[in-house]
């Protein structure tokens, strides 16, 4: 990370984090917990953005919505605004909200039909009056839309009666409404067409330029996060296995996972390891309510050696490297072959589909 962004203010520090959901306890008696996100530690700092990516149920969306408070903490520490989210009372929490948004994949299931986009746009300011006196809230309406895209002529319309893309739009001039300092996007753009997702990348990135509001980019498209990440957080099994800043992580990625993604992410861009075939990963994700012991990502790891099922290896800076990287051969070197005594899979960890 540069020194620039040493020196930029931090907005959210997450320090051991533990959330996920409950399940029956054994023969029907109590609860159990089930850690789907387990001892995360990230943080997203003023005016840029963090982008996180992995698999499908690896814990990212259980991450941003235990940031925003939709989800409880079942450990750890959320911090926003040098305040532990987990222990401030509820009434100030409240107030907490309105430097805390979110914007959810679906805009057609988080916002209200039944109402104008005027007044979606307008609902946090009943929520937290005084942001915007009444007299004025019409034509700060009409200043977010002009904002992110839309017209006047869009502020009687209904949901129903946009397209997704700005749908989206809406969505994202109700977050702003608040003027948040952090803006949470759980899957953004991922359901909006490639042309829409561009402008709203696009429109994403202008607004941080203008507001310097901060991103927690949540997304398992790895050149959408390639487009708009300073930062990257690559997430397994409700851990974080290599982080640092987007150029170093997608330019020279040194865990084995992160080498997998991107040799199996479809791109335009040339990726490491291009030359070599694409990585093979073998088997599926295990269960968070039955993690392996060790090295998490051990039981589909072509580098695999005995010591990653005896010791789990701590997301620290290696010799050399930007980027910090939970796995014990990072050596700034960008390995992906076994190390000696390794376990790669029978048939091979290179060459055919790539299924990460």
């Amino acid at each position: 990370m540069t020194a620039t962004a040493q020196d930029t203010e931090v907005v959210l520090r997450v320090s051991g984090l533990e959330a996920g959901y409950e399940r029956p306890g054994r023969h029907g008696f109590g609860r159990r917990r089930v850690p789907v996100v387990a001892g995360l530690d990230l943080t997203v700092r003023a005016g840029r953005t963090l982008g996180v990516v992995g698999e499908s149920g690896c814990g990212k969306s259980t991450l941003a919505r235990a940031v925003v408070g939709l989800r409880p903490a079942f450990a750890g520490s959320i911090e926003f605004a040098g305040a532990d989210l987990a222990s401030v009372p509820p009434r100030r929490r409240r107030r907490m909200s309105r430097d805390l948004q979110m914007v959810f994949q679906d805009p057609y299931t988080s916002l209200n039909p039944r109402m104008t986009v005027a007044d979606v746009v307008a609902e946090g300011w009943r929520v937290h009056p005084g942001i915007v006196p009444r007299d004025r809230e019409d034509a700060e309406v009409a200043r977010l839309l002009d904002l992110v895209g839309l017209g006047p002529e869009h502020g009687p319309r209904h949901l129903h009666q946009l397209s997704g893309g700005q749908c989206q739009r809406v969505a994202i001039a109700r977050a702003l409404a608040l003027r948040p300092k952090l803006l949470v996007c759980d899957e953004a753009v991922s359901a909006l067409d490639v042309s829409v997702r561009a402008q709203i990348l696009n429109l994403l990135a202008d607004l941080q330029s203008e507001l310097g509001v901060a991103y927690l980019f949540i997304s398992h498209d790895l050149d959408v996060v390639r487009h708009i990440a300073h930062d990257v957080a690559v997430m397994y099994l409700g851990t974080i296995v290599e982080q640092g800043p987007a150029a170093e992580v997608f330019g020279d990625p040194q865990h084995p996972y992160t080498r997998a993604l991107l040799s199996a992410a479809p791109s335009v861009h040339d990726r490491p390891g291009d030359d070599a075939g694409e990585i093979v990963l073998r088997g599926e994700v295990p269960s968070p309510a039955e993690p392996p012991g060790g090295c998490r990502f051990r039981t589909r790891c072509y580098m695999a050696a005995d010591v990653c099922e005896r010791e789990t290896p701590a997301l620290v800076p290696r010799d050399g490297l930007p980027q910090a990287v939970a796995c014990h051969f990072a050596d700034g070197a960008g390995t992906t072959a076994p190390p000696a005594g390794g376990r790669a899979p029978d048939d091979g960890a290179r060459g055919g589909q790539a299924r990460p």
